[in-house]
């Protein structure tokens, strides 16, 4: 089967739900199952480098058969027409000689031959209501890392790197894991020997713990009382161009480079608080934020 040589346009960072599309190809996975590739969709993949923000579900109509969009991976084409799903890519995100596709991971269907569907029109709906779940989710996250390096900032011994609004930025120096899910985030840092080297200061850090978290909550909900606006800068619909989120605080404008999908406005949230916890060692600190909508 012959695999596209473009990398897919996506239509997500807009914030758009439905769309429509030809079929280019719909080539079968190891499982069995298929992956239909579109010229242009709505739905947000799973990004296999940074796999923070869960994959859209919905729909995909085609040729009369609608299609539960069971998964959505990011795939690739390489120069030689070496087609690989996630992992299994062997070059870094966003190598200009390999085209980039959202795979729409439907079930095979009996009887029919899946290039069949190319040259179809597909009718794509995401799950709206999970998807807005899922970019308050990932806003709040944001939010919460700009909030905590804040509540952070008087620990640093010694000048580090500084985020968007100038303070230390502990979220990024400290960072192992984090995960979106619907009205919430989970974000694991690390607090070794190497961050201390920078010049973190540890000492007593469990007994701040809930000063800290009081400090950032504050600062999170004089930041939602504003309804400052959400956007995300798009330097073109490509799936791996670079997309940065702005939000324009009081502080000032807290921009991050993000290709999740995101809240329009804080005004689209009520609450955002942050619960930290210490591991008794002291090496990794968690950071549990919980949303909810605003109305």
């Amino acid at each position: 089967m012959s695999l596209p040589t473009t990398s897919t346009a996506v239509s997500y960072p807009a914030g758009e739900v439905t769309g429509k599309s030809p079929v280019l190809a719909v080539p079968v996975l190891p499982d069995g199952r298929w992956a239909v590739v579109v010229a242009e969709t709505p739905f947000h993949p799973l990004d296999h480098t940074w796999p923070d923000q869960p994959a859209d579900s919905g729909t995909l109509t085609v040729a009369g058969r609608e299609l539960p969009v069971v998964d959505c991976q990011t795939g690739g084409v390489g120069p030689d027409g070496e087609f690989a799903v996630a992992a299994e890519i062997p070059v870094r995100r966003g190598d200009e000689a390999w085209a980039w596709l959202v795979l729409h991971v439907v079930d095979a269907v009996p009887g029919v031959e899946p290039e069949s569907l190319v040259g179809e029109d597909a009718v794509l709906s995401v799950d709206a209501e999970r998807r807005a779940a899922l970019s308050a989710g990932h806003t709040a996250c944001h939010l919460m890392a700009f909030a905590l390096n804040e509540a952070l900032a008087d620990r640093w011994r010694k000048e580090v790197r500084t985020d968007a609004l100038g303070r230390p930025d502990f979220d990024q120096l400290a960072m192992d894991t984090s995960k979106i899910a619907e009205w919430a985030s989970r974000d694991e840092y690390r607090i070794g020997k190497s961050l201390r080297k920078k010049g973190f200061g540890t000492e007593d850090l469990a007994a701040a713990l809930p000063d800290v978290a009081a400090r950032a909550n504050a600062t999170l909900a004089g930041w939602l009382a504003t309804g400052a606006e959400v956007r995300l800068e798009v330097p073109d619909t490509a799936l791996t161009a670079r997309r940065v989120w702005h939000c324009a605080l009081p502080d000032g404008d807290a921009h991050i480079p993000c290709g999740g999908s995101h809240a329009h406005s804080l005004a689209d949230l009520a609450s955002v608080v942050v619960e930290l916890d210490l591991s008794e060692d002291g090496t990794e600190l968690v950071a549990r934020t919980a949303v909810t909508a605003a109305g």
